[in-house]
């Protein structure tokens, strides 16, 4: 079985990631989106908030699963036997920085990563964006998936208000 790893934040999960997920899942067997628990890094929403979401949005997906994990993410696909890594490309800027990460992954474990470039209609798109977007006031709608705009909103009201 070829089992796959798109990892991230997802804070929150925007369609440019669903789009990243449906993708891989027309090429695994498999795809495993795992949410980095990042105890340094201050998130919007919880760990649980998110993986409830991510579950909700990938159900038309019946090869994607969402989990979580914390440390190498190496690790997490050997302790899965996870045999690809895939991460989606908005710009050139992104390619550098995940070019270098997946070298190292590749010399630690060989670990594979594929690349799947962004659909240009979400290459501009990235979760930090919409959250401060969204925090100002401005409209997200078709950004996120509808369940995750509600959320969204909802949290943000409860913080400001």
């Amino acid at each position: 079985m070829r089992r796959a790893v798109c990892p991230g934040s997802f804070d929150p999960c925007t369609n440019g990631h669903l789009d990243v997920f449906a993708r891989a899942a027309e090429m695994a067997d498999e795809v495993i989106v795992a949410v980095l628990i990042n105890k340094t890094k201050s998130s919007l929403f919880t760990v649980a908030e998110r993986i409830e979401m991510l579950s909700a949005v990938v159900a038309p997906l019946p090869n994607v699963k969402i989990d979580s994990f914390h440390g190498l993410l190496v690790d997490y696909c050997r302790d899965h036997d996870a045999q690809v890594i895939v991460k989606g490309l908005r710009a050139v800027s992104d390619f550098d920085y995940e070019l270098q990460m997946a070298q190292m992954n590749y010399r630690l474990t060989r670990v594979e990563t594929v690349f799947i470039s962004a659909n240009p209609l979400y290459s501009y798109l990235s979760s930090s964006l919409v959250k401060e977007v969204a925090t100002y006031g401005g409209d997200v709608t078709g950004l996120v998936p509808d369940l995750v705009l509600e959320r969204l909103r909802a949290k943000i009201s409860g913080t400001i208000g």
